[in-house]
């Protein structure tokens, strides 16, 4: 009877390792062991970067509307609470982008944060 090796579906699997590996730096690019590992490992990390990603937008908006606060006057806690108290419903991803491209309008929202506190 003949030998039978799996070739065809060992390296399908290798192969599949190896592409994900693409760009990995000395052996952990061509060496499967290592690769495996490699390619396990960074799996793993970019999905808990991914959740970890909207916890880093979210400390970029808060300082680019901290900062456009300050140059009107006011806190990052009372601008956010005199908006709350009138019942304005932007979002820090949307104040922070009215922050950086269009100061004008975020001084709108800052008068209407100051009147609220009042």
């Amino acid at each position: 009877m003949a030998r039978v090796r799996n070739a065809v579906a060992r390296r399908r699997r290798r192969k599949r390792i190896f592409k994900r590996a693409k760009g990995f730096w000395g052996d952990r690019r061509n060496h499967i062991r290592l690769t495996r590992d490699a390619v396990v490992r960074a799996m793993s990390n970019s999905y808990r970067h991914r959740k970890m990603k909207k916890g880093d937008f979210r400390k970029i908006w808060i300082t680019r509307i901290g900062i456009a606060a300050k140059l009107n006057g006011l806190s990052y806690s009372k601008l956010m609470h005199g908006l709350r108290e009138s019942r304005c419903e932007l979002n820090r991803k949307m104040l922070a982008e009215i922050a950086v491209t269009d100061p004008s309008s975020f001084v709108a929202v800052a008068e209407r944060a100051k009147t609220a506190l009042v």
